[in-house]
């Protein structure tokens, strides 16, 4: 589905983000890509999505691939008609319009309004309390309905993939929990890729089929989540927990750059 060749990025002719990233992402599958604050994650999905281009940034090395087809030199809105919608960190509603309103600019780019209308439906019913709010204005939900919102709405464009950033950011665990096994639901049911980039390891690995460790802008690391979420280095780093369950604390986890394994 996705190619990722070997890209450099680098904003503002200056600012090297990315240096040499490669990945794949295989139709239907979760792919996992995991890291602390500024290790190039949301970079890498704006690279995908063509969003670099609003931020000064640029692609100077390297190829990135949709179904055999190079993408790397369209605009965001040719790519996002090619099938790749990136849900974007913060939550970004458009406040001053309605539930129905924000699924709609979804859409925007489809002709066929009866399939519109049943994508609809397919969206309410994978998020039922947004239904119950359709005509609500989407500055006063909460975060979690606003999550769900901006999911929704990027169903609407029937995605070949989604792009994730941070979905869990500032939700309760709950809230968390419940997301998480509605995007499962959207993958499994609708075989949809998804590239998910999380600080939020625990819940990242959970649904992914395969994670990525990313790290100042290199990938440092990938396997079969099942091993990620096994393997005691990520456990202590990106979960909190040592390999007898209990958190470690910051005097222990400031040595993690001596101690990371799959560096050396």
């Amino acid at each position: 589905m996705l190619q990722i060749n070997n890209i450099e990025v680098v904003y503002m002719k200056v600012i090297e983000v990315l240096r040499g990233v490669s990945l794949n992402v295989s139709r239907g599958k979760i792919i996992a890509l995991l890291g602390a604050n500024g290790a190039g994650k949301t970079t890498t999905l704006k690279a995908i999505s063509g969003l670099l281009k609003t931020e000064e940034g640029e692609i100077t090395d390297g190829s990135i691939y949709l179904a055999g087809e190079r993408i790397d030199g369209y605009g965001p809105e040719d790519i996002a008609g090619m099938g790749i919608s990136q849900v974007m960190e913060g939550r970004r509603v458009l406040e001053h319009l309605t539930v129905e309103e924000n699924l709609m600019v979804g859409a925007y780019l489809r002709k066929d309004r009866a399939g519109v209308k049943k994508d609809m439906d397919m969206v309410f019913d994978y998020f039922p309390g947004l239904k119950r709010l359709r005509r609500q204005t989407s500055g006063y939900l909460s975060g979690g309905e606003q999550q769900m919102l901006v999911i929704g709405r990027a169903l609407m464009g029937r995605p070949k993939l989604m792009l994730l950033d941070e979905p869990s950011l500032g939700l309760a665990p709950l809230m968390v929990q419940e997301i998480y096994g509605i995007i499962k639901g959207i993958n499994s049911e609708q075989k949809m890729a998804i590239l998910l980039v999380e600080q939020n390891a625990r819940a990242a690995l959970g649904i992914a089929d395969t994670g990525h460790i990313m790290e100042n802008g290199k990938i440092v690391m990938g396997g079969p989540a099942e091993e990620l979420r096994d393997n005691d280095d990520i456990r202590e780093f990106y979960m909190g927990l040592s390999t007898v369950g209990s958190r470690k604390s910051y005097r222990d986890i400031k040595h993690y750059r001596r101690r990371k394994r799959w560096i050396a």
